[in-house]
C-alpha cells in the first residue's frame, strides 16, 4: 500500500520548495496596502493571466492549481473526501435557499467539488434527492421541507452543517488512513467546540447544541454541552482535560485568539506529516 505514494510524496516534496517561507510571509505583511499585497502575490506567480488585481480570483486560481496537482498524482480522490465535503454541503444549503426564496444570487456556489452548484440547484428544484450521495439525500429533503414550512434559515443550516460533520467523520473512519481519520475527527471536534463557545455567548439551549453538534472521539458532546451551559470558564476547564487544552488558554485570552487557535490547531495536526515518506499524509498536508 505504501509504495503507491512514493512518487506522489516525492512530487510534493519538490513543490514544497516553492511554498512561502517565513521571510516571504514577513515581506507580504510589510506591504503598505491592498494593491501592494496583490502585486507581491502576482510577482510570486500567484493567480493567472485573467486574475490580475482580483484577490478572490487569485485565491480561486491557486486552489485550482493545487487540485490539478493532486489529481495528476493518480491517487484515489476518495482520500480527499473530507476536504471536499464542506463545499459540497455548502452547495446543498445554497441550493435549498435559492429554491425556497425563488431568488437567484450570483457567485454563491462552489464548482470545484463533486456536485457543482448548478447541478445541485437542478437536483433540489426537481426533488431528485436519489441523485445525491447516500449521506446527503435524507437531510436534503428534510432541510428543504423544514425551510419551506418554517422559513427558519438557521434551523436549515444547522441540519445540513451537522450532516456535513457526520459525513466528514464517517469518511475519515472509512478511509483506512490514520492521518485522514485524525484530520476528520479533529475537524468535527473543533466545530463542536466552536458551537459550544458561540452557543454560550448567544444563550442557546442544550437542545440547540445537541441538534448542531456531531459525535467524535476528540470531545464528549454531552460534557461539552454541560460546560457551555455553566459558563465560558467551564468550557475552558473541560478543554484542559482533552487533546485541545491549548484552546482553553486561547479562549481565556480573547475571542480572536480562540478563532485563531481553531485554525492553527488544524495546521499543527498536519505538520508532522511533512516527515512521512510513504503515506497520504504529505499530500493532505500540502
Amino acid at each position: 500500500m505504501s509504495e503507491q505514494y512514493t512518487y506522489a510524496v516525492a512530487r510534493i516534496r519538490a513543490l514544497e520548495v516553492s511554498l512561502f517561507s517565513n521571510s516571504t510571509i514577513d515581506q507580504l505583511i510589510a506591504c503598505q496596502n491592498y494593491h501592494q499585497c496583490l502585486q507581491f502575490l502576482e510577482e510570486k506567480g500567484w493567480g493567472g493571466t485573467d486574475t490580475s488585481g482580483d484577490a478572490e480570483a487569485i485565491l480561486t486560481r491557486e486552489e485550482e492549481k493545487i487540485w490539478e496537482v493532486v489529481k495528476d498524482l493518480s491517487i484515489d480522490m476518495e482520500n480527499f473526501a473530507v476536504l471536499s465535503y464542506p463545499k459540497l454541503f455548502h452547495n446543498l444549503k445554497a441550493a435549498i435557499k435559492e429554491v425556497c426564496t425563488e431568488a437567484r444570487n450570483p457567485n454563491i456556489f462552489y464548482d470545484d467539488c463533486p456536485i457543482p452548484g448548478e447541478e445541485m440547484l437542478r437536483i433540489v428544484e426537481n426533488r431528485e434527492f436519489s441523485r445525491l450521495p447516500s449521506h446527503m439525500g435524507n437531510v436534503a429533503q428534510e432541510a428543504l421541507e423544514t425551510l419551506l414550512h418554517t422559513r427558519d434559515g438557521q434551523l436549515c443550516d444547522i441540519m445540513i452543517d451537522k450532516a456535513a460533520l457526520e459525513a466528514i467523520r464517517k469518511a475519515g473512519k472509512e478511509s483506512g488512513e490514520p492521518i485522514i481519520e485524525n484530520y476528520a475527527d479533529t475537524m468535527v471536534a473543533i466545530a463542536d467546540i466552536k458551537i459550544a463557545v458561540r452557543s454560550r455567548k448567544t444563550g442557546k439551549s442544550a437542545d440547540f447544541m445537541r441538534s448542531a453538534m456531531a459525535e467524535c472521539d476528540g470531545v464528549n458532546v454531552e460534557q461539552l454541552i454541560r460546560a457551555a451551559l455553566a459558563g465560558e470558564d467551564e468550557i475552558a476547564q473541560y478543554l484542559e482535560g482533552t487533546a485541545y487544552a491549548k484552546g482553553a488558554q486561547a479562549l481565556r485570552e480573547s475571542a480572536s485568539a480562540f478563532e485563531r487557535w481553531c485554525d492553527n490547531r488544524m495546521i499543527e495536526m498536519l505538520k508532522p506529516q511533512k516527515y512521512e515518506a510513504f503515506s497520504v499524509g504529505p499530500l493532505l498536508g500540502y
